[in-house]
């Protein structure tokens, strides 16, 4: 064993491929690979016979300037990921399971935010209709199967906010091609057998079955849930959240359309059931469907018992397929960054996939380590310290998110719902908001962090989707009519681009043929 460590961090090895282990390299690459003298030598390591899991077939918008920066195009991605434009997700049978159970959080902020009182006028002014559709368009923009932009919006350009759905293995494999070919990443395609380590703890390498020893300054670990490095190596532990969030189950399942020519959704679509909850991602080619639920409360046979009744009332047939079922510890790690690895994507910890949190979490992980990379190992420590203060707080605000989910539920038709609105299950953060939010909106006060996870305003969509009822105070006149001149001129935005968006579909159809205009 090596006695010695190497002073000045210049060789980044990533155990693992996949879409966070292929981002992750790519973001580095981008702007700190090169020939340059001070460049960093980017090796991945990904085994020739492990398949990749994926993190999710959706993302945030983040996901825009994040392959923007790192020079992929929107149209490659379209083309060559079976992709299509997410605007937010939509959730059916949420509150009570019953007729027109049903709201919105889409991505687009709501018109005026930050200038103008919307929820307290929304509050205040007889709720008409849903707060998502009174305060933006992008609700009824998704009913009518329109895209979020036109065919002359350029290159990851928008007329409203969006993100992606897309095949999350050729994402992977087109990252990969990227990364390999345009940024100098160096592809080691082996089995990983052991670590070598230096005296003091630190990784000095990892050693492969055919190409011995991939030394390196800083170790990524993007081993999936097995979590090589950090899990199992360094045997930091994970830090349970069953007892908040009780799914540990899917049953996931990829689905031919009804119909080849069937309006295309741009909004993920989550449906409550006694059982847990399933998702509806459509590519423009397939629809990928899967059921969360929680191995407390439901067996592997109910739930797909479940599953096959939501594709049957949805028209859809599994054919001769078999739902493939994966499961999970719900949580996150002890540390993120331990000594000179640091673990990004599954490996780093899993929740359930409501709200498509997981390709974010990569993104953020990615970017802090590319924006804060230590000079040397001797500043490794507290840029350590900073990754791991910064990630506790995002993955608790994330839970906390998703618990809100399940608390203002009124469901009462299984345990699973009722248990997950004990006060008991419930975070102290999210009761301590919560009890705030019985007489006052979210707002920025509450997420005052740069780059917070979710903002005020993906709180108000939930909230107020889920029929919460605050003791709000009553708005000064002037700050009523501020609010309600904002909130009629959304009836107007609305038509407008109800009248000027092209279909979903002929969009995506489009950009096949034609591609976009270049980004600015």
């Amino acid at each position: 064993m090596s006695s010695e460590v190497t002073t000045a961090v210049r060789r980044i090895v990533v155990l693992g491929g996949g879409s966070a282990g292929w981002l992750t390299a790519a973001t580095l690459a981008a702007e700190l690979g090169g020939d340059g003298p001070d460049a960093l030598q980017i090796t991945l390591i990904e085994s020739p016979d492990v398949p990749s899991i994926g993190v999710g077939e959706g993302t945030w918008p983040t996901m825009r300037a994040t392959l923007h920066r790192i020079g992929l195009s929107e149209v490659d991605l379209i083309r060559e990921c079976d992709a299509a434009f997410k605007q937010g997700s939509r959730f059916d049978g949420w509150l009570h399971g019953g007729d027109g159970d049903r709201y919105y959080h889409p991505f687009t902020l709501p018109h005026g935010w930050g200038d103008v009182e919307l929820a307290g006028a929304w509050l205040q002014g007889g709720r008409e209709q849903p707060f998502a559709e009174s305060v933006g368009g992008q609700p009824p923009v998704c009913d009518a199967h329109l895209a979020p932009k036109q065919t002359t919006t350029p290159d990851f350009g928008g007329v409203m906010n969006y993100g992606y759905h897309f095949d999350a293995v050729k994402l992977g494999h087109l990252l990969q091609r990227h990364a390999t070919t345009k940024l100098g990443v160096r592809h080691v395609v082996d089995h990983f057998t052991t670590v070598r380590s230096h005296e003091n703890g630190d990784i000095a390498a990892l050693t492969t079955r055919g190409h011995g020893d991939i030394e390196g300054d800083l170790f990524i670990d993007c081993s999936g849930l097995a979590s090589l490095l950090l899990g199992q190596h360094y045997g930091v532990g994970l830090r349970s959240e069953k007892g908040v969030l009780f799914n540990d189950r899917a049953l996931a399942v990829q689905v031919p359309h009804a119909d080849a020519q069937v309006p295309l959704a741009s909004a993920t679509v989550s449906t409550a059931h006694a059982e847990g909850w399933t998702w509806d991602i459509a590519l423009p080619t397939r629809r990928g469907v899967g059921l969360v639920y929680s191995s407390s409360h439901t067996d592997d046979a109910a739930a797909e018992r479940a599953l096959l009744g939501h594709l049957q009332r949805k028209g859809l047939s599994l054919g001769d397929m078999a739902p493939r079922r994966l499961g999970f510890s719900p949580g996150y790690r002890e540390q993120f960054w331990h000594r000179n690895c640091v673990a990004v994507g599954l490996s780093a910890g899993f929740i359930e996939p409501l709200e498509a949190s997981a390709l974010a979490l990569v993104e953020l992980s990615a970017a802090f380590i590319r924006d804060e990379m230590p000079a040397g190992r001797a500043d490794m420590a507290l840029v350590a310290k900073r990754f791991n203060e910064a990630f506790a707080y995002r993955w608790s605000r994330i839970i906390d998110f998703l618990k809100l989910h399940y608390v203002l539920s009124r469901r009462d038709d299984a345990d699973y719902w009722r248990e997950h609105r004990a006060p008991a299950t419930q975070p102290d953060s999210l009761r301590e908001l919560l009890q705030l939010w019985r007489h006052r909106a979210p707002s920025r006060n509450d997420f005052y962090r740069v780059e917070e996870v979710f903002p005020a305003a993906s709180y108000q969509y939930v909230l107020y989707g889920m029929q919460f009822e605050p003791e709000a105070r009553a708005l000064r006149a002037d700050r009523l009519a501020a609010a309600q001149a904002c909130m009629k001129d959304v009836a107007t935005i609305t038509r407008r681009l109800l009248g000027g968006l092209p279909r979903h579909r002929d969009l995506i159809q489009h950009i096949r043929e034609h591609g976009m205009p270049p980004a600015a």
